[in-house]
């Protein structure tokens, strides 16, 4: 993606004057979960699909990477990082954005190694997709903006990332908001046979374990984004437009390498690299989450996920799980972007 992304800027901020939220929260607490009583203040609401575009985007060195990212709100709020997943890209944060710059966050948002203009510096780099790499992308970010702490939310490989830094970084982490909980894994536990009806679920990952796949998914990588997209949010009306600013981050150079690699490293199908093998061995024994995090759940995710009861125990400290109603799928900040941003005011309350 090679264009920038023209600023709106009374639309942009035009949201702080709107009237009290009403989202659609609903609240299922385990045993251990707590809620915040009161809020630190309340957000304005917010239709998706209000915001199309973000300020022209940023770049900045940041370790193996040249990243681009979009950032929002006064220059010295507390920070909060926003990360996508599979296949999207930062256009899930565009209505979320603005609503957390109102309350005076400052909000960055990057595209993912393999997403949009962000670039590696080298030819030489391996082009590597594992969770560790992606994670110390972020922490790399995060140093190149001079940000020690950060409140960090994501989806799909956005949570994933999150939660690997709260578990190895939580010096860096500030509190965090993870959809569909508890994601760190390892290539052992993807070897693990799951229930048929699960593993029809992740049918795409053993397309890209063969060539075949890898071919296919090159070639048909729009047909396909756009097929994940009806599969993960069966109840999400978006139009061509909405998925077209998204779609246009998948023509990264790198993109088809990240995400290859990614999902066969899950299966013990591709080498790992060694430099991440201690971080790895951490991951893999499923570390506990000490930071105050709140998890989200959209009634309607058509993507595999585990029920919230069952990650229940990852999470130390202060701690609450969120269904969010009214048909709300996988891609929940792009869907329900009043019920997200208000995760992340109430979860730095705590």
């Amino acid at each position: 993606m090679s264009k920038e992304i023209n600023a709106d800027r009374r639309r942009f901020f035009g949201t702080a004057a709107i009237t009290i939220a009403a989202a659609q929260l609903g609240m299922i607490a385990s045993p251990k979960a707590q809620s915040s009583n009161t809020q630190a203040l309340r957000l304005p609401s917010i239709q998706p699909g209000t915001n199309s575009s973000f300020g022209p985007l940023k770049q900045i060195i940041a370790g193996v990477l040249n990243v681009a990212y979009a950032e929002a709100g006064p220059a010295n709020g507390p920070a909060v990082l926003l990360l996508h997943g599979w296949p999207y890209d930062i256009h899930s944060y565009v209505d979320v954005a603005p609503l957390l710059a109102s309350a005076g966050y400052r909000v960055i948002v990057p595209y993912l190694r393999g997403y949009g203009p962000t670039r590696f510096l080298s030819s030489d780099t391996v082009r590597n997709g594992q969770q560790s790499a992606v994670a110390l992308d972020a922490i790399a970010l995060m140093d190149g903006l001079k940000i020690q702490k950060a409140t960090i939310a994501g989806f799909d490989w956005g949570a994933r990332t999150a939660n690997i830094i709260a578990a190895l970084w939580p010096e860096r982490c500030k509190a965090m908001v993870s959809v569909s909980g508890y994601l760190i894994g390892s290539p052992k536990s993807g070897k693990i046979p799951l229930p048929p009806k699960t593993e029809l679920e992740w049918w795409y990952q053993y397309y890209f374990a063969t060539e075949r796949g890898r071919s296919g998914y090159d070639k048909y990588r729009h047909d396909f984004a756009k097929l994940i997209w009806q599969i993960a949010s069966p109840k999400w009306n978006f139009d061509d437009a909405t998925f077209e600013r998204s779609a246009t981050a998948f023509n990264n150079p790198d993109h088809v390498d990240i995400v290859i690699h990614n999902y066969r490293w899950r299966l013990g199908l591709a080498q790992g690299e060694p430099k991440y093998s201690d971080l790895e061995e951490r991951l893999a024994q499923g570390p506990v989450i000490s930071v105050p995090t709140i998890t989200l759940e959209g009634d309607a995710n058509g993507a595999p996920h585990a029920d919230g009861a069952s990650y229940a125990n990852k999470f130390s400290g202060k701690y609450a799980h969120r269904i969010i109603k009214g048909g709300i799928g996988h891609n929940l900040p792009q869907e329900a972007p009043s019920a997200f941003a208000e995760a992340i005011v109430d979860v730095n309350a705590y």
